[in-house]
């Protein structure tokens, strides 16, 4: 379906979360320190709209009774039911296999591109 243009990166600051519809799909756009990611906003789960839910950070590996916090911006939590996601993969936390779709996304002459 090739590459669309979705805007000036200045329309996509970080830690901001945008909704965009490209080539009939609703994606979620996401900056983190300059680098954007685009996910279909549909969960595997149960089709919830899931670039609506709160983004977060989770608790990493650690040893019994040790809560070391991560990944600061970088998960996504389903609206519907809570399942979270690594924004930078789509993958799930609980099973790597379950995945949101990415799309690759790049910069070109200060716009941000999509490719489906």
């Amino acid at each position: 379906m090739g590459k669309h243009s979705i805007g000036r990166v200045e329309a996509f600051p970080p830690g901001k979360q945008s909704l965009v519809r490209v080539a009939g799909r609703t994606l979620g756009i996401f900056n983190i320190n300059d680098e954007y990611y685009a996910l279909h906003n549909l969960c595997p789960h149960n089709q919830a709209p899931v670039c609506l839910g709160d983004v977060g950070g989770t608790l990493l590996p650690s040893q019994p009774g040790e809560y070391i916090p991560g990944m600061e911006g970088e998960i996504l939590r389903c609206p519907w039911h809570g399942w979270e996601f690594n924004i930078k993969t789509g993958s799930s936390l609980f099973d790597p296999a379950v995945k949101v779709t990415t799309y690759a996304v790049t910069v070109e002459n200060g716009e941000l591109v999509i490719e489906i």
